[in-house]
This record gives C-alpha cells, sequence and structure tokens, in this order.
C-alpha cells in the first residue's frame, strides 16, 4: 500500500476485514448441517482465542488490572457476544446470506437510538429522521405479516439487539482497558458456550471438505480480527468508518456465487435505506464530534 494515503490505506484495511469475516461467514453457511454448530463454534473459538491473545501479549494490550465496574461491563459485552453469535450464526444458516449481513448494518442506527433512550444523550432531528427511515428499511427485509417472515427472522434481529447491547457496554468503558483484552473475553465466553452446549450433542467426523470449511471459517475470522484492529491504527474514523457497509456488497456476491441466492426487489431496496441512513448516521456523528458535541462513540470488536 506504498504511496496511498492513511485515509485509503485505512478504508482498503476495512474492505479486507469485511471481506475476511463475510469469507468467514460463508464458510460456515457451507458447512450447513454437516455437523453441529456448537462444534463449529467451539473448533473455531478455540483458534481466535489462542490468535487473539497472541495479538494482544504482542500489542502489550493483555492486562486484567482493571476496577470492578469496568469488570462488570466487560461480562456483559461477553455475554452479548455469545447471543449474537449464536442467533446471528443460525439465522445465517437458514436465511439468505445478504438478508441476515442486511439486517446487521443497522448497528449505528440501533446504538444511536440506544443511547438517546438509555443514556438520554442528545439526537437532533436528522439522526431521528436517519432512525425511523432506516427501520422502514428494516421492515422492507423482513416484511412482518407475509410468507417470508418467519422465526429465523426474529433470530436475526434478536442478534441486532445483542450486538447493540455489546457495542453499548463497550463505550461504557473506561479508556484504560485494552481493546484487545476485552476481545479476547468475549472469544473465550463464545468458546466456553459452544464447547458446553456441545457436550449434549454428537460431534461429527470432519471430512477433508468440512475440515476445509472449518479451517476457512477458523483463518477468516482471523485476518478479519487482524485487519480491523490495524484499521483503527490509520485514517480518520469519518473517513473509514462508512467502508465497513462493503460488508453488504461482499454478502450479495458471496451468496450469489456459492449459494444461488439473490435479494428480492423489497430486500435489495430494504438494504440500500439501511446502508444509507447508516452512512449518514457515522458522518453526522463524526461531524458532531469535530465541533465538540456529544455523539454516541462507535467501535468495532
Amino acid at each position: 500500500m506504498t504511496g496511498m494515503s492513511d485515509n485509503m490505506r485505512g478504508a482498503a484495511l476495512m474492505v479486507g476485514s469485511m471481506a475476511f469475516f463475510g469469507f468467514g461467514d460463508a464458510c460456515i453457511k457451507a458447512l450447513g448441517g454437516a455437523m453441529p454448530l456448537s462444534q463449529v463454534l467451539t473448533i473455531r473459538g478455540l483458534a481466535a482465542s489462542v490468535f487473539i491473545a497472541l495479538m494482544a501479549r504482542a500489542f502489550g494490550q493483555l492486562r486484567f488490572d482493571m476496577d470492578r465496574r469496568d469488570w462488570g461491563l466487560v461480562a456483559l459485552r461477553a455475554v452479548s457476544e455469545v447471543g449474537a453469535a449464536y442467533f446471528f450464526l443460525t439465522a445465517l444458516l437458514n436465511m439468505p446470506f445478504a438478508n441476515v449481513t442486511a439486517l446487521l448494518q443497522m448497528l449505528p442506527l440501533t446504538v444511536t437510538l440506544a443511547s438517546a433512550v438509555i443514556f438520554a444523550e442528545p439526537v437532533g432531528w436528522k439522526r431521528w429522521s436517519a432512525i425511523v427511515i432506516g427501520f422502514m428499511g428494516m421492515l422492507l427485509i423482513v416484511r412482518p405479516g407475509t410468507e417470508g417472515f418467519d422465526a429465523w427472522s426474529l433470530y436475526a434481529l434478536v442478534a441486532v439487539a445483542c450486538v447493540t447491547v455489546r457495542d453499548m457496554s463497550t463505550r461504557r468503558m473506561s479508556r484504560t482497558v485494552p481493546s484487545l483484552t476485552v476481545t479476547l473475553m468475549s472469544s473465550l465466553a463464545v468458546l466456553t458456550f459452544a464447547a458446553i452446549w456441545s457436550l449434549s450433542q454428537d460431534w461429527q467426523p470432519i471430512t477433508a471438505t468440512t475440515g476445509m470449511l472449518l479451517a476457512g471459517a477458523s483463518l477468516f475470522i482471523v485476518g478479519g480480527y487482524s485487519l480491523s484492529v490495524f484499521v483503527m491504527r490509520v485514517g480518520e474514523v469519518s473517513f473509514v468508518a462508512p467502508f465497513r457497509y462493503t460488508g453488504l456488497l461482499w454478502a450479495l456476491l458471496l451468496g450469489l456465487v456459492f449459494f444461488g441466492e439473490w435479494p428480492t426487489l423489497p430486500t435489495l431496496v430494504g438494504a440500500a435505506i439501511i446502508m444509507g441512513t447508516g452512512i449518514f448516521t457515522l458522518l453526522r456523528e463524526a461531524r458532531l464530534k469535530r465541533r465538540g458535541q456529544p455523539a454516541p462513540n462507535m467501535r468495532r470488536t
């Protein structure tokens, strides 16, 4: 990336991070019913936890000297991460790839809404309008009351709620709390949950095909975590953050190429609405921060 500005390097890293996470999710979806989700999460979680621990140590962020309040928030974040992993991946295995990913793009809107409702942070009419319009886009995707609406749509929405709680707990932590230690605790929580869950299920033998998919799921999530750490070290957040929405473009491409899925027109319109209002919210909050006005602090795992 020589010759590129810091902003362009950050944008490229964000696009790469979203691609890695997308390919990792595609590997899990491709596994389908070949093995229990608990087995997949256990194997993937072990690889991710070891890597995150090594990265945290390398960056000097493996510290546990936090006060009781921060430990409580770390625990809340870890529980939320467990819920997000379970509900998101369960929905992913039963819904079109892009539909689930599009719903997850509501995060900037739901975090802004939670900040206003729970913490009484000021939200102007422009961001309120973006939230309302974004939720209309969500309704176009899940379409309640139609044949396309089922329990898996609710799973995806619960995953959005879990990720919102996760990010809200993250932003309430002290600035001195190492981000990689927090990420490690969340990864270990998912690993522990999956390992205990797997005790009640029969592990399936790993074939050449499932082994390659498991290896891909593990390697891609490690790559995604790596780039998501590096991306926050270069470029301006206000410039880089909107590129997280390339995750939806990757989901559309992966869904079409590997699973023969293409969203219906209402879903595409809803996804475009969510993407547009989400980008507006991110840019609006960045502008408010530059002016010294309070705005929710968006962080990525």
